[in-house]
């Protein structure tokens, strides 16, 4: 797909026009989240990873007394201490990006015009 560009001089409104509904912008976006999807996307993520899912294997089935071996806290408290720190690198990391993508976007450009 190729994507044509035109200069804004007026004479090419109308061409402008019909090729622009394609493209939305031309902003960049790094970021994976925003602030309503990154709990839920989040945690979908870390628990992907088998390491993750195995301890929460473990907390669920503590949880009925006839399985117990531990207490219910120590079982949760590997889990919850890696999710925990993931989630944390996780938002700091796009923080971050979400920083350099704004100072991008809003950084002086040179406009070609005949």
């Amino acid at each position: 797909k190729w994507r044509i560009v035109f200069p804004n001089n007026g004479r090419q409104w109308k061409d402008w026009k019909q090729v622009s509904v394609f493209y939305s912008g031309n902003r960049i976006q790094t970021t994976k989240y925003t602030w309503f999807t990154f709990l839920p996307q989040n945690l979908f993520e870390q628990f992907h990873r088998l390491g993750n899912l195995y301890f929460f294997f473990l907390a669920v089935l503590n949880w009925f007394p006839q399985v117990e071996v531990f207490h219910r806290e120590i079982t949760m408290l590997p889990l919850i201490v890696v999710l925990l720190a993931s989630t944390i690198k996780d938002a700091i990391e796009d923080y971050r990006k979400y920083q350099f993508d704004k100072m991008i976007n809003f950084s002086k450009t040179r406009v070609y015009d005949k």
